[in-house]
């Protein structure tokens, strides 16, 4: 550090601080105790008085590289899913559901037309024509037509519904009590 006499006994290095505003009636705009931004930042001094030019420091490609070890890799995070929240499982459950179920009725619909344009209800027909069994049979292939069929797969796609909706909701609460007791789920994350 540097005494009141204005000589120094060895090197000095100094740091840049805002300066203090100086005392006096305010500026203009409240603004009186707010430093200049147009001062350079003072420089380092030699003995001597004379103030050295500060060396630029590296930037981009002139960095050198991060020494192999610790932070060379990817990131690997652990964490623990310790709490599922109920209300968000069953809305997720929910819309989920409805996406299977409105895939059943699609799916069922799809298969019944690929089967009709195959012929093959007709050859169930034939055959049971052929067998002389249409008395014993008949009324079985009434619910072959798409109106049931179609009706058939949408009674099931409700009741999926319904079904996957409570099992994920239930399934949230017995999560929580377990990973109330052995501490959750733990997943390991790593960034690319």
């Amino acid at each position: 550090m540097s005494d009141t006499s204005g000589t120094t006994t060895g090197p000095v290095r100094t740091t840049a601080f805002p300066q203090a505003a100086p005392a006096g009636p305010p500026a203009q705009g409240g603004q009186a105790n707010r430093p200049p931004s147009h001062q350079p930042a003072m420089q380092p001094q030699r003995p001597g008085g004379q103030t050295t030019a500060q060396r630029p420091r590296p930037t981009g490609a002139e960095r050198p590289a991060r020494p192999a070890g610790r932070g060379a890799g990817p990131r690997r995070v652990r964490l623990a899913v310790s709490r599922v929240d109920p209300w968000s499982m069953m809305k997720l459950a929910f819309l989920l559901s409805i996406a299977i179920g409105i895939g059943i009725v699609v799916a069922t619909a799809v298969v019944w037309w690929v089967l009709n344009q195959m012929e093959v209800f007709a050859q169930i027909r034939g055959l049971l024509e052929e067998a002389e069994a249409m008395a014993q049979f008949g009324p079985l292939l009434e619910y072959l037509e798409f109106s049931r069929v179609m009706s058939v797969a949408t009674v099931v796609a409700i009741i999926d519904i319904a079904l996957i909706t409570a099992i994920a909701t239930l399934g949230a609460f017995v999560y929580n009590i377990v990973a109330a007791m052995v501490g959750g789920l733990h997943l390991t994350l790593t960034d690319d």
